[in-house]
């Protein structure tokens, strides 16, 4: 059920390839004078880097704005309106309509005053809600915090992508972009104290990590509490209480869990037999794998098929 790779089984990068994330850069925008700008409630993750300049940005529903300077850059993952603005109170332009009518760059006032560019991240509408759901409404990068460094590097090669008429400019900007989102990903990691008990929390435990590796590298093997327990030297006792603590859910049942999520994609994107995929995930009858996918999911792995395809 994993590609086959040389280097180590890593669990953060499991999840994001198993959730399809894809970068997408979509252009930008200069400003200049008394401006405001405002955005529809996104369908996905939208990501926007301060390239010159400063603005406010205000989300629906919050209090007050935020300001974001040169060299940040930001995530917003909830569905909310949202107004990038100049000066807030003045009242704000459809961005939709103002891209629709002057292109992926447009220029607003004299274009001196900020310059951003922006973009997406598209997420497999089945498995996403893995990733999305465990992310803030915002997480704000600032040029001053300790990961400044390397997000302003690839600020700048985004930026030079986007206005250079480069070879194979589209391409770098997607992989530049990608970067950016798991760069972005990480300093939210670090800096944000103690997570949300999840998969999130659970994947950047260290503590964790080589029992996670063990789950990631061979879900289908017949991983027991004690294996687990020993690959992060523990005692069973001490590392089931503290793997809950951390999940949400005892260790063998995240290894249930994530086996569940790969069966789902198989059973969504290929044409093994049921049986087949048991015998993959590490179950020794059909009957047996049909019982705990239904118990996970509330659907025979057969009758998960059928409606998938249905629906396609």
């Amino acid at each position: 059920m994993r590609k086959s790779t040389n280097m180590p089984s890593d669990p953060f990068s499991e999840i994001l390839t198993f959730v399809n994330a894809q970068s997408v850069m979509t252009g930008g925008f200069s400003a200049g004078g008394a401006w405001a700008l405002r955005f529809p409630a996104p369908d996905k993750i939208k990501f926007f880097g301060v390239v010159k300049g400063q603005c406010w940005l205000w989300m629906d529903g919050e209090l007050a704005p935020v300001l974001i300077e040169a060299g940040d850059v930001f995530l917003l993952c909830a569905q909310r309106s949202f107004v990038l603005a100049g000066d807030v109170s003045v009242a704000p332009l459809e961005a939709r309509q103002l891209f629709a009518d002057a292109g992926r760059f447009p220029q607003i006032g004299d274009g001196q005053g900020c310059v951003q560019i922006g973009g997406y991240v598209q997420l497999d509408p089945e498995s996403g809600g893995l990733l999305a759901n465990a992310l803030p409404p915002l997480i704000h990068v600032r040029a001053t915090s300790p990961q400044a460094t390397i997000v302003q590097w690839l600020l700048g090669q985004l930026a030079h992508e986007g206005q250079a008429n480069l070879l194979g400019a589209s391409l770098a900007s997607a992989q530049l972009a990608q970067l950016m989102f798991i760069q972005i990903l990480r300093a939210y990691v670090e800096t944000s104290g103690v997570l949300p008990e999840g998969w999130l929390r659970t994947v950047s435990d260290k503590r964790l990590a080589p029992a996670l590796r063990l789950i990631h590298s061979e879900p289908g093997r017949a991983w027991t509490l004690e294996d687990l327990a020993t690959a992060a030297a523990m005692s069973r006792t001490t590392f089931s209480h503290y793997f809950k603590s951390v999940a949400g859910v005892p260790p063998l049942a995240y290894l249930t869990e994530w086996r569940m999520r790969l069966a789902q994609r198989a059973l969504r994107e290929g044409n093994l037999s049921v049986g087949v995929l048991a015998q993959s995930l590490g179950y020794g009858s059909e009957s047996a794998f049909s019982n705990a996918f239904k118990r996970v999911t509330g659907k025979a792995p057969r009758h998960y098929r059928d409606a998938c395809r249905q629906s396609m």
